[in-house]
Formats: structure tokens, sequence, C-alpha cells
């Protein structure tokens, strides 16, 4: 059974609740003005401490921007063994985190921290969005194309760094997908009129395909060879460098696929993401104005990777 099974879900007010598979929670405020409420956090996968507590931000604002809203405030979470750390990096953190939210427009409205052993670091956000614009993870049709905004890579790469470090070249591609925040992808996709949207984080690129299809009573086709990777990241799964939680996802995923690969290739499609991009779901005929869009925005990394289908036996079809 489920832990949520009983519980008193369904709330007056509440839009998009956690009876869904929805990347946040939505209440109507009025007929105007509904909020966004989500909360992320996790330890570091980076060493450096500013740069961590920025890759923290922009991972916890991406469920505002997946939603079609736009961020207001957010709430420092902070996890930290004080006495064994120095305080230095504890103000880095923060100081990172802070400048991203601030990038997004938003205001840190203040925190929590608790001592404890390990690092961790993330904020619950509130952002806003028109009650009648928000974007749902469950409202993907038949025939819409699936666009992706960011390539993936980022769990093999994190783990390889802590085996073994990268190349510069690649731990610049590495931060900068990370630190890049969704906002310039959420209003593209909403002025072309998305139909659906997930941001890709902790399931992989067919975890959160997967929540969309089965949400939306769809089956999802994946062309694994047009979604974008981070430099690197191909490698890296070849030599083995899976961290626990793409194995976790493969699992997961495992009986709702229909795929002819195997190896690498699909590996990095179930490869946990942190800070990842957006994947919409759109009428296709709009996915040129999307892509041009996002172009224009200097999004980089953009790429058409599938299409929707009618349900079939298999959620996801990947090729």
């Amino acid at each position: 059974m489920s832990v949520l099974d009983g519980l008193p879900l369904a709330e007056d007010g509440l839009l998009v609740g956690p009876e869904t598979l929805d990347d946040a929670g939505v209440y109507k405020l009025d007929e105007e003005t509904a909020l966004i409420q989500t909360v992320d956090y996790f330890t570091p996968l980076v060493d450096d401490p500013y740069d961590f507590g920025v890759i923290a931000a922009a991972n916890a604002l991406s469920d505002v921007y997946a939603m079609g809203g736009k961020p207001l405030t957010a709430l420092a979470i902070l996890c930290f063994p004080a006495g064994s750390a120095p305080l230095s990096a504890m103000r880095e953190i923060l100081l990172g985190g802070m400048n991203k939210v601030r990038e997004a427009g938003a205001v840190v409205a203040g925190g929590h921290s608790v001592v404890d052993k390990e690092i961790k670091f993330g904020f619950a956000v509130t952002g806003r969005v028109h009650p009648s614009r928000v974007v749902q993870v469950c409202g993907a049709r038949p025939g819409d194309a699936i666009i992706l905004t960011k390539p993936i890579g980022t769990g093999v790469l994190a783990h390889t760094l802590k085996a073994e470090g990268l190349a510069a070249d690649v731990m610049e591609a590495f931060l900068d997908s990370m630190k890049r925040l969704n906002a310039a992808a959420c209003e593209a996709m909403t002025a072309v009129g998305a139909h659906a949207c997930t941001d890709v984080t902790g399931f992989g690129l067919l975890g959160h395909a997967l929540s969309m299809a089965k949400s939306s009573g769809v089956s999802i086709r994946i062309r694994a060879r047009e979604v974008p990777l981070l430099p690197a990241a191909d490698d890296a799964a070849a030599r083995g460098m899976l961290p626990e939680g793409l194995k976790r996802n493969k699992s997961f995923v495992g009986r709702d696929v229909d795929s002819n690969l195997d190896g690498p290739v699909y590996d990095l499609l179930c490869d946990p993401q942190t800070s990842g991009g957006l994947l919409i779901a759109l009428p296709g005929e709009r996915a040129g104005d999307l892509l041009d869009a996002l172009s224009r925005s200097g999004v980089e990394g953009t790429r058409e990777v599938g299409e929707v289908e009618e349900r079939q036996k298999a959620l996801l079809i990947v090729r």
C-alpha cells in the first residue's frame, strides 16, 4: 500500500495536491492568483560551497517553473555539522543560494537550520500563477511533441567527479547546466501553449516521462539518439560510472518501457538529474515555435526528443 492511502489529501482551495504526480502544490487565493508551493534540499554533489548553494537554489526553484509560475519567496533549509566544518562554508552556501534566488526575481524571507552530521541545503519556494494557466504533468495529448530543455548526465558526472575528478571543460559544462534557471524555458513554453510539463530531476528522463504518460493516460515515444547529453557523460556511463539512483530508476520504470536499447545509451535515460531541464509536451505544430523562442532566449541544449501517442500497452516506447 502507499503511505498516502487514507490520508486527507483533498482540501478546499487546493488546485493541485499530493494525489497527483505534479512537481508542486497549487493553492487558489482568488480568481486571479494561485500560489505554487514546493520544497527541495539535498547533500552536496560538488566541493565548492558557493556552487553548491547556487545549484540547490536553482533545483528548488525549478518546480515553480515546471508549473508555469514565477517564484516569489524562498525559505532556506540547512543542515550543517557545526564544529566539524567551518562556518565560512555555511556562509558561502547561503550566499550562493540567496544570489540565485535573487536572480530569479524572488526574495529569501528566512529559513531554518539544524545541526546534522551531513550537510544538506535547499529551499521551500512559493511562486505565483494565474489559476487558469497552471501547467500540470497530466495534460499531454496524442500528437504532442516532447521537448527537453537541458542535456542530461549530471548523475553519472557527479559520480565520476567523486571517484576520479572531471576535466576542466567537462566540469564547466556540468556546473553551468545545473546553475541555469529554467525561467526562460518556462516563459517560452507558456507563451506557445504547452499542454504539460515536468522538470527532469531525481527519477531521470524516463522516470519523469513515465509520470507524464501515466497521469495523462497516453504513451510517450522517446527517440534516444535525439536526447542531448552533457560532455563526457556517455563515456562515463560506458565506463560504469553509474550512481545507485540510476540503478533504482531503471528498476522503477522497467515494466512500463518497451525498448530495444541497452547499455550506456539506456543507462543515461535513467540517470538521476540535479537541476535538470523542463520536459514539455505541446502541440506538434508549435514545436518549431518553442525551439525558436528558446534559441532566442539563449537556452542551449534544447531538443525535440519524442512525441505523445495514444495509450498502448507500454507507457514508454524507447528507440
